[in-house]
């Protein structure tokens, strides 16, 4: 068995453990001998649980029932982790009105799959005069998805780029 962190059986070195039973109660402090004989009258492992206690806590269970719920756990928590992405739009300050419309859909969908989206207008040459054109198209973007994205900080310029980010709202619990 490849070792999980747990002393079980003649593993456990010490003189005396603090028992508990399968079901939770407290059966007192004892030898590990007499403990470990009590396991195997009751065909269980003994497990240390708490090494760091004095004296260590064992428990009576099924070792490999417990190592069972115990990977399936944490699978579950694996499976329920989720990592956002960001997903960025780019766009001019000269963006046609169907254009701009169909990167603000396709920025509705990643938002409401649940990723953040960074909306970002490049200037180019003299457009830099005109920073104010991209100012309004990001805060018009972020109007548009208002219903579904909140802002997370006004626009901001950096070098030739000025950006936004938009965050999922927050899904309202309708389960009880």
């Amino acid at each position: 068995m490849a070792n999980t962190g747990h002393q079980t059986n003649e593993d456990i070195r010490d003189r005396e453990v603090r028992l508990i039973s399968e079901s939770g109660e407290q059966l007192g402090i004892m030898s590990s001998q007499e403990a470990l004989r009590l396991a195997e009258e009751r065909s269980l492992d003994l497990v240390k649980i708490s090494p760091s206690a004095v004296p260590p806590v064992c428990k009576l269970m099924d070792y490999g029932k417990f190592r069972f719920e115990q990977t399936k756990r944490e699978k579950e928590a694996r499976k329920n982790q989720r990592v956002v992405e960001i997903k960025e739009i780019r766009m001019s300050p000269g963006i046609d009105v169907n254009d701009f419309n169909v990167k603000l859909r396709n920025a509705q969908k990643f938002l409401a799959e649940g990723n953040r989206c960074k909306i970002t207008v490049r200037f180019r040459g003299r457009e830099m005069a005109h920073t104010n054109i991209g100012q309004d198209l990001l805060v018009k973007f972020a109007q548009e998805c208002g219903e579904i994205a909140v802002m997370d900080k006004s626009p901001k310029l950096e070098g030739r780029h000025m950006s936004i980010f938009l965050s999922p709202k927050p899904a309202k619990d309708t389960k009880k």
